[in-house]
């Protein structure tokens, strides 16, 4: 099945018991706060990876201060959950098409596809998986779970959230979303010289 950049491709997250502390590591994680520290190094690499995104991001999400939070939202979640931000961007194209709102077929919500079983297996009842933070915040929690199960196998960890282990059409596409609309790397900046 081909998919366009503007569709979805939301799979089923399958429910599977967890226990006792992995569910109350998991809940930890979805329930901190957001600190006000940025996860960028510094002013300059926020600068550059923000203004980038933004450029590539702009005709999915026209509204730029919107857009912004999201990118820095995108970012720190990542971050936070030793993930390629990049790699979460590809994601949510496949997932959810940039939509806020999304819901797929079988109930996965917000711009990471969430389903909402794990709001009550590892959440508070007011998560919302339409907030924009809430939806980053699980779905980075629940990639990286993924991936420790896993070993660190990103086909396997993306097969896992998607519903479809062992088949290769999503985690190829999410690949795909991640190379060739959101890979970056930084401009090399010429060290100063104190003279």
């Amino acid at each position: 099945m081909l998919c366009s950049a503007s569709a979805a491709f939301a799979g089923a997250q399958k429910y599977e018991p967890l226990a006792a502390s992995v569910q109350g590591a998991l809940h930890k994680a979805v329930s901190d706060s957001r600190p006000t520290v940025s996860s960028f190094k510094n002013p300059l690499e926020a600068a550059d990876w923000l203004g980038e995104m933004s450029r590539r991001l702009s005709k999915r999400i026209p509204d730029r201060e919107y857009r912004l939070d999201l990118l820095r939202s995108v970012h720190y979640e990542a971050t936070r959950a030793g993930l390629d931000p990049q790699l979460i961007l590809g994601l949510m194209q496949v997932e959810s098409g940039f939509r806020k709102y999304a819901v797929s077929s079988v109930g996965a919500r917000g711009y990471m596809q969430v389903m909402p079983f794990w709001v009550k297996l590892i959440g508070r009842p007011d998560d919302n998986l339409f907030d924009l933070r809430t939806s980053l915040r699980y779905g980075c929690t629940i990639l990286r779970h993924y991936l420790d199960i896993e070993k660190g196998d990103l086909y396997r960890a993306l097969g896992r959230y998607n519903g479809s282990l062992g088949k290769p059409e999503y985690p190829n596409m999410v690949r795909a979303a991640w190379q060739n609309n959101w890979g970056y790397e930084a401009a090399p900046r010429l060290a100063q010289t104190g003279r």
